[in-house]
Order: C-alpha cells, then structure tokens, then sequence
C-alpha cells in the first residue's frame, strides 16, 4: 500500500518477515526509487504478550516482558540492526529508506491486542484488559495481558546521531511519521495512550547509537498522565494555556515561533529540562497542522542543536512526547514535548538516589531562570 501524506512525504507499507509491520516514510523530493526489497530472512516465531501484573499499593500496572533480555546491545556500527540489511547484516529494515517505522521485536506491550483485527500477525490476546474502569479497580495479584504495539523510529539509514543530527527535511518526515503512527495506534483495540519519544546517549541507557527513537501504544493511561489529569480537574481545564501564557513573555523562555514555544519550567526537576508547548490546543500530534509540523522541524532541530551546544560533548537526554489519552482528556491535555537531561556539569550526572527515586521528593540543582540563560546562549552559538 502506497499514501500520500502531507508535505509531499509517502507511506509505503510492507511486513517483515515474521509477520511485524513495517512503513517507510519517503522524504519530500526523496532520491529513493519506488521498489523496496522484500524481507527473507528464517525468523523465529515472536514472543508471546507479557503480563501486567498491579502494584496494589499505587494501583499502577508493571509490565513483565521477560523477552527483552535478549535484545541487542551496543553492537557495532556493520551490525547495526536499524541499518539497511547487507549480505552480512541481516537487519531489521530490508531496503534502503529515509526514515522507517516498525514493530519491536521485543516489545514491552504486544503484540496481542485486546481484539482481533485484520492486519497480518494481529492476534488477541489472552487476557485483554476490560476498559479503563477495570484497570482502576484495585486488588491483590490482578494480572492483564500487556496488549498494545512498540514501534522503533529509525530517524536516518546512517548508524550513529540523533534526530539533532538530521536535517529539516528529514525532521519533518519523522513528525509526519510521529503523525500518521499516533492516528493509526489509537485506533488499535485496547490502546489508551500513544507516546513518541527519543532516549539519546549511553547516560540514557541507549543500547543503539544508531538515530532512532520509539512509539509506544499503551494498554492504559501513565501514571504521570494521570496525574496530569488530576492537576486539571483541581485548577481549570485550560491549564495548559495559562501555563503557555505565563511563560511567553517570562524570564524561562528558551525559544519562540509563530506556533510553538519552548520554555524551562517554573518547578523544573532536571538540571536540563525543557517544556515544547503548541500555542493552540491540540492532543496530538495527528492534529498538528501542516504549518504547524512545518515550524516544528525547524525549530526543534534549533532547540536540539542548542541542547548539544550547552557543553563541548554531545547532551544526554529523553525527549519525551506527551500526547492525550485516546478516550479521555482530548479537551484539556495538550500536545507537548518534556526534554530533561541528567546533566549538571560538563562531567556531572544528577543521578536519582534516596529522596528522589525512594519518595519522589525532588531537588533542583540548578535555578530554573538560570538554566534557561545558559540554554539561550547555547541557542545562540549553533
């Protein structure tokens, strides 16, 4: 299947070979021809939906996907499993691409779904959950399948970088792709909230330098959407519009446009955090507009590159893409990007140890405003 999505960029959809879908996203002007070799390697078969099983003391749901031991780590760059497949690098991508999106093959969630549908290797799984309301219902030893997709976005063909790293024009193809995969995802049986994001950098716990990124499909709403949830229902549901109003003429803002601003937040945790808000409400990205996915390949490469330039090396980070749940919240949760980083000098990590990780009791280690001063100049640099 071929479809012709916004900004000139194509869809082409395909399977690999143990059934897992696999969609290349073709630049606009792409040099790509139309043929992509298919995929022929001998697979084993994929592992079976994990189990979630319920915290009872916070009602939250731990997915124990036991698979992902046996995942890749750190190999090098000519066995790169997100590179095009070579005679001697039997990879996860058959053909050559600009950017390309496909089923992990050892997801967190998945691959069994809460109902059988009609895309090849769709299965329901065993034990789905039975909406929201069940999920919230606390109990000893509650078990629920792990339905829902992970999918890995491979930002470039080439082994190592970032998305920062990448061009406008291949940016706007990730987030055409970020698009079309959250519209798509939510439309799964079970799925609840869909999350892009990046980890960048072996601090982050990368096991690929390959640029790349992943969406995650989950069978419920986060712990921290949820507690967003929450914060609106006891201020206003158009929190997030005050927030944006507050900041955009406030000491924290890193960057601007005509559609989107980027800010270190007024509480901010990390000692690199910054806050990527649209200015109009939107729960997505699938409805982002094309003016606004335009600006934002060019300005969060700006931001990105401005991140990197804070020290000499290279910024570890999490970029992370909170979207509304799919069936609650559409109104009032924004799309918005939360990039925190561990770093709090050139050879510092702030790592999580007792108040933090054991109590969620955070502390700063550096001023919001004045980290916000040292981004600007960064932004100022590149």
């Amino acid at each position: 299947m071929i479809q012709a999505l916004s900004g000139g960029i194509v869809r082409r959809d395909t399977h690999l070979a143990d059934g897992r879908e696999l969609f290349y996203f073709d630049d606009a002007g792409t040099a790509l021809g139309p043929d992509r070799a298919l995929d022929t390697r001998i697979l084993d078969p994929r592992p079976e939906t994990a189990t979630m099983r319920q915290d009872v003391l916070t009602g939250e749901w731990v997915s124990v996907a036991s698979s992902r031991q046996n995942r890749v780590f750190l190999p090098p760059a000519d066995q790169d499993p997100l590179a095009p497949q070579t005679a001697a690098n039997p990879s996860e991508v058959p053909a050559l691409y600009d950017v390309a999106v496909f089923e992990n093959r050892s997801p967190s969630f998945g691959p069994g779904l809460a109902a059988e549908v009609g895309a090849v290797g769709a299965v329901r799984a065993s034990d789905p959950p039975r909406g929201l309301d069940d999920l919230d219902e606390l109990g000893l030893g509650r078990t629920r399948s792990s339905v829902g997709r992970c999918e890995v976005v491979c930002f470039s063909p080439e082994t190592s970088g970032s998305f920062g790293t990448q061009s406008e024009t291949r940016a706007r193809t990730v987030i055409e792709a970020w698009a079309d995969r959250t519209a798509a995802l939510s439309q799964l049986p079970g799925v609840e909230q869909v999350f892009p994001f990046e980890n960048r950098g072996e601090a982050i716990g990368v096991t690929l330098h390959h640029p790349h990124g992943q969406i995650y499909a989950y069978p419920y709403i986060t712990p921290r959407t949820t507690r967003l949830l929450d914060s609106i229902t006891r201020t206003a549901p158009d929190l997030f519009q005050r927030i944006l109003d507050s900041e955009r003429d406030g000491p924290r803002v890193v960057l601007s446009g005509e559609h989107w601003t980027a800010f270190v937040p007024f509480a901010a945790r990390w000692p690199i955090e910054v806050h990527l808000l649209p200015h109009r409400h939107v729960p997505d990205f699938a409805a982002t507009s094309v003016e606004e996915r335009d600006e934002l390949a060019a300005l969060y490469l700006q931001l990105l590159r401005g991140i990197d330039a804070v020290y000499d090396t290279p910024t570890p980070y999490i970029a992370a893409w909170h979207q509304a749940p799919v069936n609650r919240g559409r109104d009032t949760v924004r799309l918005h990007l939360e990039l925190t980083s561990p770093r709090r000098a050139a050879e510092r990590l702030k790592y999580l140890a007792g108040s933090e990780a054991a109590m969620g009791a955070w502390v700063g280690d550096i001023r919001p405003e004045d980290a916000a001063e040292n981004i600007r100049k960064a932004i100022d640099r590149v």
